[in-house]
């Protein structure tokens, strides 16, 4: 395999992300990340300039690498136009395709985020619907979201869309040539081949901590582990 270092330059955004860092800090003093977690992008710049392939693999298996909020706020103030945020993206791909997400609680999220999100949007065409935000699972959004669940046909179309159904309007059905369009796009641009990866190593982790693995989120024992399992070490 080739070096760590070098496999992070063979992806622009690391290249355009990463190219004149003098260590100043002003990214970690802008970045929200950092004023709850125990985040510094200067230090991850730092750690990744040093090659050390050592230091890169252990920020590949951190949980450092998946706090980042991609909000960019780290580029719009570094003096020499640098982009920690999207440094970090390079290394969560990288993190994912070498399986190393799987070291840390919460890059083994990743794997609930891809059953859910990326699950959704190639399959139905939406990151989230109304159906998926199942009360049950996500009782912090109280009585009333369960209300609008239980009438999101009524309230949807009422409020001019078009909730299930064929044709134009909010939240409705999208055409199946539009998926087969979405389908070719993660397949060409490599997304299916990142989620195959994720899906895979994830269930190699599953079976190393002897944790039931199915191809659903009903009855997966491993993703409602991941889903609600919170070690409470990772804010300041």
């Amino acid at each position: 395999m080739a070096k760590l270092y070098d496999l992070l330059l063979t992806d622009v955004r690391f290249r355009e992300g990463l190219t004149a860092c003098m260590n100043c800090g002003i990214c970690t003093a802008i970045c929200p990340a950092a004023e709850f977690y125990t985040y510094d992008p200067r230090q991850i710049c730092n750690t990744v300039q040093t090659r050390d392939e050592e230091k890169i693999e252990a920020l590949l298996k951190s949980d450092t690498i998946w706090y980042c909020g991609q909000c960019m706020s780290c580029k719009t103030r570094c003096p020499r136009g640098n982009a920690p945020a999207l440094v970090i993206s390079v290394l969560r791909k990288q993190s994912q395709e070498l399986g190393y997400f799987t070291e840390s609680e919460k890059g083994r999220q990743q794997y609930a985020i891809k059953r859910t999100v990326g699950e959704n949007i190639t399959g139905i065409g939406y990151c989230v619907t109304v159906e998926k935000i199942v009360p049950d699972m996500h009782p912090e959004q109280g009585p009333v979201w369960k209300w609008y669940y239980e009438n999101a046909e009524e309230v949807v179309d009422r409020l001019g869309g078009n909730y299930r159904k064929e044709g134009p309007g909010a939240l409705r059905i999208i055409p199946q040539v539009s998926m087969d369009e979405i389908q070719r796009i993660f397949e060409v641009t490599g997304g299916k081949k990142l989620q195959d990866s994720i899906e895979d190593f994830s269930e190699d982790k599953a079976t190393e901590m002897d944790i039931k693995f199915n191809d659903t989120i009903e009855g997966n024992d491993y993703f409602n582990h991941l889903y609600t399992t919170n070690s409470g070490n990772h804010q300041k």
